[in-house]
C-alpha cells in the first residue's frame, strides 16, 4: 500500500487527538479522490491551453517563414530571368563591338 503524508497545523492536530483518524480518512476518501481528480483536470486544462498557445505561435511563425520562402523563390526566379536577359544583352553587345572592330579595320 502507498504511503500518504498529511501535514496539519498544531491546532488541527490537537483537534484530531482522541478521534478515529483512520475512520475520518476513510469517510473522506471519496471526496478527496474527487477533489484530486478535479485538480488534475484543471491542471491538464491549463497545460492544454498553454500548449495550444505555443502551437498557435508556432503555426503563425511557420506561416511567416512560408510566406518569406515563397517570396524568396519568386525573387530567385526573377533574378535568374534577369541574369539570362543580361547574358543575352552582353552577348549581343559583344557581337556589335566585334562587328565595329572589323569594320574599322
Amino acid at each position: 500500500m502507498n504511503e500518504i503524508v498529511v501535514v496539519l497545523s498544531k491546532e488541527k492536530f490537537k483537534a484530531l487527538k482522541g478521534q478515529d483518524v483512520e475512520g475520518l480518512l476513510r469517510e473522506n476518501l471519496a471526496k478527496t479522490e474527487e477533489t484530486l481528480r478535479a485538480e488534475r483536470e484543471d491542471y491538464l486544462r491549463e497545460k492544454l491551453e498553454k500548449l495550444q498557445e505555443k502551437f498557435d505561435e508556432i503555426e503563425r511563425k511557420f506561416g511567416e517563414i512560408k510566406e518569406y520562402y515563397e517570396k524568396a523563390v519568386v525573387d530567385k526566379d526573377k533574378l535568374i530571368a534577369l541574369k539570362e536577359e543580361l547574358k543575352e544583352e552582353n552577348e549581343r553587345l559583344r557581337k556589335e563591338l566585334e562587328e565595329r572592330k572589323v569594320h574599322k579595320t
